[in-house]
């Protein structure tokens, strides 16, 4: 067996026309979807991007118990795992957080890896003197950096390395998974992630992507909303939303050349690929924009997975309803090779779906680390808040004290008590380290809610009726049976005591 798992980053669901999507041309995702299954309710877990891969890791949602982190000591890693059974792994990726402190223990988890420069704020090209005055020119002010340490400016500096199509790092991360494969398709036992940072933002591609989605705009570069409340003028937003088509165009472009490739080397009879994404983005839809800081509507949390695998050739085209989400990928990559799962992994493989469709779970819970905690059936979402978001006591517990881009600060772990073990740390016990807080003793950084507390409500939605989250409503019954539902899984996932309180729930 041989595997190409493809990971983009921020790919929204109904953008895709295999989902229904209608403004943006994707016919290589489609093209894919008519040889595959499709899953209609697949769902995130821990938000975002580290947070999501670390359940893709260990089948196992970690945002009750921890905020963006390495991979820890006690995890059970799918590409170790495969590994240890004779399977080779290669990562390929340009998603810049994978060596930054808060990723970096992720890629050296595999036989080998690949790292294309060049991301958003990816410390790659040195420029001592920038040309700030060209730049407050050539961009609009929303994407101005704010400070000396914005990560804004440094994606300006890499953008001027980025003149040609093949510069960019899209085209150079499928240029190096081809290489992968034109060494190894006469091999067999292997997997190849293939991960693009693309389509997230900054929403930058080639001039010929972008020349498909003309707007009536007429300012400098806007390609880069920031995570807050949706304030643009119309065309500024046409023009962010243009610019996120053109890379998605892009990706699906890329995407299709991969899937001619295996066209023209007959990889198809024994090659599995799966295509998902971590999480999607809000364009200013609900009056947002991002992932962070808001609700975790649908268009971030109901994402596409797609999933191709020749013993099930028969079942091209066909589309899934069962309730599935991120932590189920980990399963099913080792089944594909033939390796069961540890004990206390929570996701389930999807490989039996394949064959048929049938019901994995009765519910899916999902979020970030001191935000909402969220759950749905697949007919409700439900988002459950604290009732004082500014009160709520929140602990890290690790044995691996680093921050998205730092280390943790010695005054937070003045105040790191030790924990007992739990069930998934096998026997080892672990920090339990206060959540950062601002001067007003609020949670901040990647926990909280991405930095701020507007609507943090607890509400219900009927994706039956309200497909698009419009209508929030109260109905204390069917929030009772969800209520359960969480607390069972929570429990399940064995979340401290902590992270029942804080939203009014009876610890177990």
């Amino acid at each position: 067996m041989r595997t190409i798992f493809v990971l983009f980053d921020s790919l929204v669901r109904a953008a895709l026309q295999c989902y229904g999507g209608a403004s943006i041309a994707t016919p290589s995702f489609g093209r894919f979807a008519e040889r595959a299954v499709t899953f209609d309710t697949h769902f995130v877990g821990s938000l975002p991007c580290m947070p999501a891969r670390r359940d893709l890791h260990t089948g196992r949602i970690n945002f009750l118990h921890r905020s963006w982190g390495p991979l820890e000591p006690f995890d059970r890693c799918f590409s170790e795992l495969l590994q240890a059974a004779g399977v080779y792994t290669h990562l390929v990726s340009d998603h810049y957080h994978y060596w930054e402190d808060g990723g970096a223990t992720y890629h050296n988890r595999y036989s080998s890896w690949e790292f294309i420069r060049g991301q958003e704020w990816d410390r790659w090209k040195a420029m001592v003197q920038p040309p700030l005055d060209r730049f407050r020119e050539r961009y609009h002010a929303l994407q101005q950096p704010r400070s000396k340490t914005d990560g804004r400016l440094q994606a300006m500096v890499n953008r001027e390395f980025m003149r040609e199509e093949e510069d960019f790092c899209c085209p150079r991360t499928f240029a190096a998974g081809f290489e992968f494969l034109d060494t190894n398709r006469g091999a067999d036992g292997w997997l190849l992630h293939l991960e693009c940072f693309d389509p997230h933002e900054p929403f930058h591609s080639p001039a010929r992507f972008r020349e498909c989605y003309p707007t009536g705009y007429k300012g400098p570069i806007l390609d880069w909303p920031r995570y807050q409340r949706a304030a643009e003028s119309p065309e500024e937003v046409a023009e962010l939303r243009a610019n996120y088509a053109a890379l998605v165009a892009m990706c699906d472009e890329y995407f299709g050349r991969l899937l001619d490739y295996l066209d023209r080397h007959g990889m198809w009879k024994d090659t599995a690929v799966i295509l998902t994404t971590d999480h999607g983005f809000l364009l200013a839809e609900h009056d947002w924009w991002g992932k962070n800081r808001m609700p975790f509507f649908n268009e971030i949390a109901h994402i596409p997975l797609v999933v191709y695998h020749p013993a099930f050739a028969a079942r091209a085209g066909e589309r899934r309803k069962a309730l599935t989400q991120t932590a189920d990928l980990m399963p099913t990559l080792l089944e594909l090779f033939g390796v069961r799962a540890p004990e206390g992994v929570e996701g389930h493989s999807l490989l039996p779906l394949l064959e048929q469709d049938r019901s994995v779970r009765e519910a899916a819970l999902y979020g970030m680390f001191g935000a909402g905690t969220n759950i749905t059936d697949g007919r409700y979402t439900y988002f459950r808040y604290p009732e004082d978001m500014t009160r709520q006591q929140l602990y890290e517990y690790t044995l691996m004290p680093m921050h998205l881009k730092s280390l943790f600060r010695l005054d937070e772990l003045r105040e790191a008590t030790l924990s007992p073990p739990f069930g998934f740390t096998q026997g080892t016990p672990v920090l339990k380290v206060p959540a950062r807080r601002n001067v007003k003793d609020q949670p901040v950084g990647h926990v909280g809610q991405g930095g701020g507390y507007e609507d943090t409500t607890t509400v219900l939605y009927d994706l039956r009726s309200d497909p698009d989250q419009l209508r929030p409503f109260r109905d204390p019954a069917i929030e009772a049976r969800l209520l359960q539902l969480m607390a069972g899984l929570m429990q399940r996932n064995e979340a401290p005591a902590e992270a029942f309180v804080r939203l009014g729930l009876a610890p177990p």
